[in-house]
């Protein structure tokens, strides 16, 4: 196995462990990397000179936005505008290359491609006279709105499928013909320079919130994410997963659940996780002795858990920070225990079930030292801790993920430089001098960080043996670009349903309406609201999901009592579980190819490991405490670490219970009776009403002891 480029951490024992190709080395332009998320379209560039030329795009594309994010010279409308018109220009060359049939249909989508770019050109190059023009638009304004318009549908179309493209052109035909509709849907009715106006040229459509967090935040991160998979961070997480729980009961599978939760801290894309850790994980799972189904259940589950893991999270956790305009430290506090309780319930479903069917774990003797593995690939820790300390230090996302970015780079450029400095003192004088000049950013600015970056890029091209390291740097980037197309594009098409509640304000009509059905029953408010997020979960993807639903049923929680913060976290976990629930769950049918299972069957795993999960943002909107809000009745009794400390109990307690009655194992396996004890008791525990935390806790005490005596008189008689 070829060694990483940072460290060259060695190679892992000879066991049955199945090889997966290391992230690092340069493909050619138009072949495929390693690792590729790929929503709508196959992998790769394509081939010949289109491919070169589409590869060359993305990385394009890549040094606008970093150079943009870097030092924010341009205006934010030009930055958006910019943003869609690369995204369109990279994603039709893409289907063109990809998908197109003959040369004439492939041209037709270069110059789809084009005219979309050209979109972005028009909004710099006009900018000035559009904010004049407000109100009074051109007949080429018109024009470029209306492509800008169309070519949005057809790329969102062809890069995220039918569902979502459906949706939002639901919305838009209400911004036309909504005042022939019948109480309570009437409007008074737009003209079409006016909806040109809104959609095309505005910041509350195409251009609108979400375009923002995609072009500001999302792309940086996403390129972060590729450039540390390229470093050789996956490797490092799997081998640490497998040397920390690969020997414990149901190791395989406990390691996909480590591997994917380590992956969620850098990846946040629940599909990229699935493909980048799948690939390991799941032959691992079969091989030793797992059903195909589950093997793909455990780690569709586990990556889509990958959104709610701080630090980096999902693309969905910017957008909340940006749409509640609180930091992105708090949506990151709020997610902390909810997090650890999704991982939590999925290694305690793999435990029941290893044991229920008598799975194992590894040999020890096969498996890598997890500690040796960190020693020897620590570096590549560095830009996710530096990435976390500028987080939670109070700078802005853009500039951690850009630092945090560029220190990767000065990492992974750095690394075949000091392999060529022969004593150890001075590869040690080295690092000290180039980690000293790289942490100075935080005094002297983005420039100097520049400097060191494009020093090293010149110093890798005059040594023969460090050029290769410049082409892991130039299909990350392409990389980056390529794997943030779909959220890009997600981003765009979900500003037309943005735009249609504030043109339109059919947002009050369905916030009333929940209002109203919650007047009597939170909890009823609360299940619809779920339903919201699974129905169309089935269509459209976790982060146009969040955003339409957020946008509708945040405002009625509040109105309920639900707080902001607690409620956008409540649609965000649902819409996580979306990927996972059939007909549709887009994370079981990306883990099917890798599993050689059913896409569906691979769902109803999936569900059957999560069910624990789902009553954790119902616990939370009752114990806002659950999620480090502000507390209730036990902290002003007590102080409020001893409510966060009981309500974390209680949650430990219902969801262990709810496993046990899913699975239907402990010790061994248990009886009718038993199950429906545990049933109970994990119910009680999820009330929140008078006695039920009383009674959760005797029907659990009664459970161990009814489940603990039985088990210990089998086993006598065995």
């Amino acid at each position: 196995m070829s060694a990483s480029p940072v460290s060259g951490g060695s190679p892992r024992p000879a066991s049955s462990i199945p090889e997966t190709p290391r992230p690092g080395h340069a493909p050619d332009h138009g072949h495929e990397p390693e690792i590729e998320v790929s929503e709508g379209l196959p992998l790769g560039f394509g081939e010949g000179w289109t491919g070169r030329v589409a590869f060359w795009l993305a990385v394009a594309f890549s040094l606008f936005q970093l150079w943009a994010a870097a030092y924010g010279t341009l205006p934010s409308q030009i930055v958006r505008a910019m943003h869609v018109g690369f995204l369109l220009l990279v994603g039709f060359v893409l289907v063109g290359n990809l998908v197109a049939k003959t040369k004439g249909g492939q041209a037709f989508f270069w110059a789809l491609g084009g005219l979309g770019f050209f979109t972005g050109l028009y909004q710099w190059i006009e900018y000035a006279d559009l904010i004049r023009r407000t109100g009074f638009l051109t007949q080429m304004d018109l024009i470029m709105g209306t492509v800008l318009v169309l070519l949005v549908f057809e790329g969102a179309r062809r890069l995220m499928g039918w569902p979502l493209a459906v949706i939002a052109g639901i919305f838009l035909a209400y911004c036309f013909f909504g005042q022939h509709l019948p109480a309570p849907f009437i409007h008074r009715g737009y003209g079409y320079e006016q909806i040109v106006e809104h959609f095309a040229f505005g910041t509350e459509g195409i251009y609108g919130s979400p375009i923002y967090v995609s072009s500001a935040y999302i792309f940086i991160f996403v390129v972060f994410a590729a450039f540390l998979e390229r470093a050789g961070m996956l490797n490092l997480f799997n081998d640490f997963a497998l040397g920390m729980v690969g020997g414990v009961r149901g190791g395989p599978a406990q390691v996909a659940v480590l591997s994917s939760a380590l992956m969620g801290t850098i990846s946040g894309s629940g599909v990229a996780n699935v493909v980048a850790s799948g690939q390991f994980t799941i032959p691992m799972m079969k091989k030793s002795g797992f059903r195909a189904s589950f093997a793909g259940g455990v780690e569709a589950t586990a990556s889509m858990g990958g959104q709610i893991m701080p630090p980096v999270m999902g693309a969905v956790a910017f957008i909340m920070a940006e749409t509640l305009n609180v930091p992105y430290a708090a949506v990151v506090q709020a997610a902390i225990i909810p997090a650890v309780l999704y991982f939590g319930v999925v290694f305690w479903m793999v435990w029941l079930q290893a044991g229920r069917d008598d799975l194992k774990g590894l040999p020890k003797a096969s498996l890598p030292n997890p500690w040796q593995a960190v020693r020897e690939q620590w570096p590549l820790i560095l830009p996710l801790a530096a990435l976390v300390y500028l987080l939670f230090a109070g700078y802005t996302p853009i500039f951690a993920g850009t630092m945090g970015l560029a220190l990767v780079t000065v990492l992974i450029l750095g690394a075949p430089l000091a392999a060529m400095i022969g004593p150890m003192v001075f590869r040690v004088v080295f690092w000290v001098a180039l980690g000293v000049a790289s942490a100075s950013f935080v005094e002297y600015g983005v420039d100097l960080l520049a400097i060191v970056i494009a020093g090293l890029l010149v110093a890798c091209a005059l040594f023969k043996g460090a050029r290769p390291t410049i082409g892991i740097v130039r299909d990350a980037l392409a990389q980056g670009a390529r794997n943030a197309l779909p959220v890009g594009m997600a981003c765009a098409i979900v500003g037309i349903v943005i735009g249609t509640l504030t043109l339109t304000g059919i947002a009050s009509t369905f916030i009333g309406a929940i209002i109203a059905i919650g007047e009597n029953n939170l909890f009823l408010s609360l299940v619809l609201t779920m339903l919201t997020c699974l129905v169309l979960g089935m269509g459209i993807p976790t982060i146009p999901n969040y955003i339409i639903t957020s946008s509708l049923a945040g405002p009625a929680l509040l109105e309920l009592g639900v707080p902001l913060l607690v409620s956008h976290m409540f649609v965000f976990y649902f819409g996580i579980m979306a990927d996972l629930t059939p007909p549709v769950a887009l994370a079981c049918f990306a883990a099917a190819p890798i599993a050689k299972s059913s896409g569906l069957k691979i769902s109803m795993q999936a569900i059957r490991l999560a069910a624990a999960g789902f009553i954790i943002p119902f616990m939370a909107v009752y114990t806002p405490s659950l999620m480090l809000q502000d507390g209730g009745a036990i902290a002003e009794a007590y102080g409020y670490p001893v409510e966060v400390a009981y309500i974390l109990l209680k949650t430990v307690m219902g969801v262990g219970m709810w496993g046990i009655a899913v699975v239907g194992y402990l010790w061994d396996r248990t009886t009718l009776v038993e199950r429906l004890l545990a049933f109970a008791a994990g119910v009680s525990l999820i009330l929140a009403m008078p006695w039920t935390d009383e009674a959760g806790f005797a029907l659990t005490a009664a459970f161990l002891i009814v489940h603990g005596m039985r088990t210990r008189r089998n086993r006598a008689v065995a």
